[in-house]
C-alpha cells in the first residue's frame, strides 16, 4: 500500500494572516492568547487542505511563529545567555527575543544572526553552540500540535528539524570548538 505525505505546509496563510499577526502581536495591539488562536485557525485550515487533497499523513510541528530552527533551540532549551533564561519552558518573549532582539528594563540583547536555508529566500535563525551547552525540554510545541491534530481526526506524523542538521546549522561560540563531538555529547549529560 502506497500513503502520501508532505514534509510541510506553508504557514503564513493565504492572506499572510501570519504574518499580519505578529506584527500585531510585536507592536503591542494583540495579545499572546490570540497569536496562539490565530496560529490554531491556520494549523486547523492547512491540515483540512491537505486531508482534502488525499494526503495520508499530514506533517505537525511544521508551523511555526518564526522559522522551524528556531522552533528546535526552544524545544531544547538552547538559549543563549545573553536573554537572561532561567529555565523551565521556553515563554513566547524569550522565543521572540531570539528572533528579534530585546531592548526593554534589565535587558538588552541583538537578535541572533540569520542565514539562508541552503541557498533559498528562506531565513533561519543560526543556533549559537557553546562548550558546556545543555539540553532539556523547555517546550510541549510538538507534542500540542500532534495532540491538537488528533483531537481533529488528522492523520499525522511529526516533522523536526534532525539533531545533525540543527548541530551543523549552527556556530561554534568559542575557536576550537569541535560542534558534532562538543554539542550532541551535551544531549547525552542532560
Amino acid at each position: 500500500m502506497v500513503r502520501t505525505t508532505t514534509l510541510g505546509y506553508p504557514r503564513v496563510g493565504r492572506r499572510r494572516e501570519l504574518k499580519q499577526a505578529c506584527e500585531a502581536y510585536w507592536s503591542g495591539k494583540i495579545g499572546e492568547e490570540e497569536l496562539s488562536q490565530m496560529g490554531a485557525a491556520l494549523r486547523r485550515v492547512h491540515w483540512q487542505v491537505q486531508r482534502d487533497a488525499g494526503i495520508d499523513l499530514i506533517p505537525v510541528n511544521d508551523f511555526s511563529f518564526y522559522d522551524q530552527v528556531l522552533d528546535a533551540l526552544a524545544l531544547l532549551g538552547a538559549v543563549p545567555e545573553r536573554y537572561h533564561w532561567e529555565g523551565g519552558a521556553v515563554d513566547l518573549a524569550t522565543y521572540f527575543a531570539m528572533a528579534r532582539g530585546v531592548r526593554r528594563a534589565g535587558l538588552d540583547a541583538p537578535a541572533m544572526e540569520m542565514t539562508k536555508w541552503f541557498d533559498t529566500n528562506y531565513h533561519y535563525i543560526v543556533p549559537e553552540w557553546s562548550r558546556g551547552q545543555r539540553f532539556q525540554l523547555a517546550s510541549s510545541k510538538p507534542f500540542d500540535e500532534f495532540a491538537e491534530a488528533r483531537a481533529q481526526g488528522i492523520p499525522v506524523k511529526p516533522v523536526l528539524v534532525g539533531p545533525f542538521s540543527l548541530v551543523l546549522l549552527g556556530k561554534a561560540q568559542q575557536a576550537d570548538m569541535d560542534l558534532l563531538d562538543e554539542t550532541l555529547s551535551g544531549v547525552v549529560a542532560v
